[in-house]
């Protein structure tokens, strides 16, 4: 550690303040052209050769495996606690912890997911081989060749063993219309891939050495990615025409406050239910369209094909007779369908055989206020709705007095009304694959119900459904994008909010969508572009330690 130089420490900090900038609130997508560029910089010019240099100059050779790890490792505890601070908010006023114990929590996270960062440190380092020479070495060339497909391989690892791949590096660029629907063939990763390749442009113009008599390359490295940056990014421009509607879904904004037990008194609980009621059976004013998009094509002004109420911590139990009677009265006063997010049980008060599970639904009544169908949230939030390897974490039980005890759902088949739904619950909307199964199972829209109050106004709720939104690009889907608190929003297949109305306030939006049967190459084939970068990754690993073996026989 002491023998880093310290510029790459600062390159390191440079690094993880660009990786922040670009995802909300502070939204400053285009830096993302360059955000990881000082991270490779910093891996492959990191530490003074061991041998005295008699030429002017100082030529920094690349990192040690372990110098690597650990200066990947800070800029990914940086990165996690500059992008998910809202931890800290969520634990601190809903967890029942106090704030050095919420502080605490939030750095184990960060200590925990920075992993990944050094991981991949740790690849960039092996692959350019430190102790062959500076960068006129193949070692560095062929570690920055390699750099994207690692990148996207270990977003991949993140997504697939911790279960957290929150922020993609591509998702910064949901708003890119024509550059994001690559990910109709590749998912999110293809634009993790396509920002590496860049940022690795601008790295090599730095790193690369020339040998001595040949001219410097660094000016032409400079303005090909100049060029590259310019004409990637300027897709943000181009705004295709609004797409054709023919439905239309009343998704109902509860703003329903987080509360305890006790404060659900009889009166409060009929209230509130009265008043969603009112809002659902009522046309709301005029939509908000979202900001710098176009509007729908004229949605219809009949009758909604659906109504949805989200996921909210209100106690809607399914088997609550005084909720079912509300939910059922509204669906056949409206003569329509109804998603309403609740809890349900199964085998509840049967025998103690089979003991009784809670879910997190999404419960279907058709138009004549028959309860027909149920989602269960089958990926659970860890430590927030389970405990996972309960013998060993069994103390985190009582770590958060909000932490529930669901089980997980044990299907993703759509919900049939009238079209074919693709439901999912608040933070399942992040991993692309699980959302392309519902598509690929069938379902002609995607509707996503959430409560994003426990993040308050932190960047989360933006975060969030940014990442939503890239589902329905993904698979060329609409999305009704359905919270407790907002932000709810109707989304169509090139991830534009084309609807929407504002954060915390209870109200409804008459949502427009369409519903298609077209699956994209992604939906069918799901993630096989980034489990190809695993296996050049791997492949590029071995060849490299094969080719340093020959160059150091040879040598001999």
């Amino acid at each position: 550690m002491l023998r880093i130089h310290n510029s790459a420490w600062l390159l390191v900090l440079l690094s993880a303040v660009l990786q922040i900038l670009i995802f909300p609130l502070p939204d400053l997508y285009f830096l993302d052209w360059a955000a990881v560029a000082p991270l490779l910089i910093a891996l492959l010019r990191a530490r003074e050769p061991d041998t005295l240099q008699l030429l002017a100059g100082v030529k920094l050779l690349p990192a040690k495996p372990g110098q690597a790890f650990l200066l990947a490792y800070a800029c990914g505890i940086l990165w996690y606690a500059g992008t998910c601070y809202w931890i800290y908010h969520t634990m601190r006023q809903y967890g029942g912890v106090g704030t050095l114990a919420a502080a605490g929590l939030l750095f184990l996270f960060c200590l925990y997911l920075a992993i990944y960062h050094g991981v991949f440190g740790l690849l960039i380092s092996v692959l350019a081989s430190p102790d062959a020479g500076d960068g006129t070495n193949p070692f560095t060339r062929r570690a920055l060749l390699l750099a994207p497909f690692a990148w996207v391989a270990v977003e991949l690892a993140r997504t697939r063993i911790t279960g957290f791949p929150w922020n993609l590096l591509g998702i910064s660029q949901v708003d890119n219309i024509p550059l994001a629907h690559i990910a109709t063939v590749t998912g999110v990763y293809g634009l993790s891939f396509e920002i590496m390749v860049v940022n690795t442009a601008l790295a090599a113009a730095f790193v690369l050495r020339t040998a001595r008599g040949e001219r410097s390359k660094r000016k032409p490295l400079l303005l090909a990615t100049a060029a590259a940056i310019v004409v990637l990014q300027a897709g943000r421009l181009i705004s295709p025409p609004a797409l054709p509607t023919d439905h239309t879904a009343r998704l109902v904004q509860q703003n329903i406050p987080v509360l305890q037990g006790s404060d659900w008194t009889k009166e409060y609980f009929e209230g509130t239910l009265r008043d969603l009621s009112r809002i659902s059976l009522s046309a709301p004013g005029p939509n908000v369209t979202g900001q710098d998009q176009p509007p729908a094509a004229s949605a219809p002004s009949v009758r909604p094909d659906l109504i949805v109420w989200p996921e909210s911590p209100a106690p809607f139990y399914s088997t609550d007779p005084m909720f079912r009677d509300t939910v059922s009265n509204i669906a056949r006063q409206a003569q329509t369908w109804m998603l309403a997010g609740s809890l349900g049980i199964r085998n509840a008060g049967e025998t103690p055989e089979r003991a009784t599970e809670l879910f997190n639904s999404g419960s279907l009544v058709d138009p004549a206020g028959e309860w027909v169908g149920r989602y269960n949230k089958m990926h659970l939030v860890p430590f927030g709705e389970y405990v996972p390897f309960k013998r060993v974490f069994g103390f985190a039980g009582g770590l958060t007095k909000e932490v529930g005890d669901f089980s997980p759902g044990t299907s993703r088949a759509g919900l049939q009304a009238g079209s074919k739904l693709g439901v999912f619950i608040c933070y399942e909307s992040i991993f692309p694959d699980e959302i392309g199964q519902l598509a690929a199972n069938g379902a002609e829209v995607f509707v996503n119900i959430s409560n994003d109050g426990w993040y308050g106004d932190s960047g989360a709720y933006a975060q969030h459904l940014k990442q939503a939104r890239m589902r329905a690009v993904e698979n060329d889907r609409w999305l009704l994008r359905d919270t407790n608190t907002g932000v709810t929003a109707s989304v169509d297949p090139y991830g534009r909010v084309v609807s929407s109305i504002p954060r915390k306030v209870r109200a409804a939006l008459d949502a427009p969508y369409a519903i298609t049967n077209v699956t994209t190459f992604y939906t069918r084939h799901g993630d096989w572009f980034a489990y190809l970068c695993a296996i050049i990754s791997v492949a590029g690993l071995l060849l490299n330690f094969r080719f340093r073996a020959r160059t150091e026989s040879n040598h001999e």
